[in-house]
């Protein structure tokens, strides 16, 4: 490998963040932190001990422990 032949990696990636954040700032809403706030409360849930997912989840592991167990024995 030649030591003359060095590509400047640095640079390449603060001109690839730059362009990011060029990108992300033209696809930002001109109120972005409002979006941001009322983002936040829409996707504010109650916390509970079960919550859909958490109940979804018990009863198919359930449903594979309880099948195993069977297939076992039998």
């Amino acid at each position: 490998m030649d030591s003359d032949n060095h590509i400047d990696i640095r640079r390449l990636v603060r001109a690839h963040g730059a362009r990011q954040l060029t990108i992300a700032r033209l696809n930002a809403p001109a109120d972005w932190q409002g979006e941001l706030r009322t983002a936040l409360v829409a996707h504010h849930e109650p916390v509970t001990i079960f919550s859909n997912n958490d109940l979804r989840l018990f009863l198919q592991s359930f449903a594979i422990f309880f099948t195993a167990t069977m297939m076992f024995l039998l």
